[in-house]
């Protein structure tokens, strides 16, 4: 399998705090999206953190670092690829900064809400699901992405379709994650079929050679373990949770969020959108909806 290990410090940052973290080299899920020009004499009036980023001259994006096909950095060349990257590039380039004007900052889960209120980041990307609880600390631009828990099985499994057939199978994923909760309290399979391990690439490497027969997280993460090899896994049956994947910005900047909402939608409407995930998750082979944006 063509999965790296990262450093355990990335591990322990990351992979342990959610449900959405995971290790391992995107393959050819990066895909070639859209060419993003920067767009030129942008102005959003009445944005404060949008004032800071003309100050500066550049825009800090909060990304994450370990997500194959979403938000990857590549150990060798210090590159960022992926789904995720690639929607925070074009909200970039929109706001009048090229890739040259970006600098990513890797945050992990659990530090996401006070690196945008202490303006550490300028806006995050990076399979945030939007909640009530979050939205007291921070404001949301989207949904640009509808994820739900599924599962990833190998290309040639044909007994698994859907979380209704997980009976006597063995289901792996990450200890204390909320899919794993899932499967545990909904019965979907007996106890002793549950794995929990420290991270997804062990869950992944254990399908591979028939230890567990499913890995079950947000199908984002999954499909993007699927386009990394194609030939071995396929994302199977109905997401069976709502993960709403939103931009984060600062609390009160109202502006801003409607300016980025504008982007997202102009991107949904004129096929940048599809264009970005068929050159990225698409490669899994699974479809996606577009999604509906709430303009939280």
């Amino acid at each position: 399998m063509r999965i790296r290990t990262l450093a355990v410090g990335l591990l322990a940052g990351g992979l342990m705090l959610t449900a959405c973290g995971k290790e391992g080299a995107p393959g050819d899920s990066g895909g070639t999206a859209p060419q993003q020009t920067a767009a030129a004499g942008v102005d959003v009036p009445g944005s404060p953190d949008f004032a800071k980023m003309k100050a500066a001259g550049k825009v800090v994006i909060g990304v994450k670092e370990d997500q194959p096909g979403l938000g990857y950095k590549d150990p060798t060349t210090n590159k960022y690829t992926g789904f995720d990257i690639e929607i925070a590039k074009l909200v970039a380039a929109k706001l009048g900064f090229g890739e040259d004007k970006i600098q990513y900052k890797a945050v992990p889960s659990a530090g996401r809400e006070q690196a945008i209120a202490n303006g550490d980041v300028n806006y995050y990307v990076g399979t945030y699901t939007i909640n009530d609880k979050r939205k007291q600390q921070v404001s949301f631009a989207g949904p640009y992405f509808i994820a739900g828990q599924s599962l990833l099985v190998k290309k040639d499994n044909n007994d698994i379709t859907g979380k209704d057939t997980l009976k006597g199978k063995k289901v792996c994923s990450v200890t204390g994650s909320t899919p794993i909760q899932r499967v545990r309290e909904q019965g979907l399979t007996e106890p002793g079929n549950i794995v929990e391990l420290q991270n997804y690439s062990q869950c992944v490497s254990q399908l591979d050679t028939g230890q567990v027969q499913a890995v079950t997280t947000d199908d984002a993460i999954l499909k993007g373990y699927a386009a990394q090899e194609p030939d071995k896994f396929k994302v199977v049956g109905e997401p069976f949770s709502k993960e709403p994947y939103g931009i984060g910005l600062p609390k009160d900047d109202k502006a801003l969020r409607d300016k980025v909402n504008d982007i997202l939608q102009a991107a949904l409407d004129d096929g940048t959108w599809q264009q970005i995930y068929d050159n990225t998750l698409g490669k899994s082979g699974s479809t996606a909806t577009k999604p509906t944006l709430n303009r939280y």
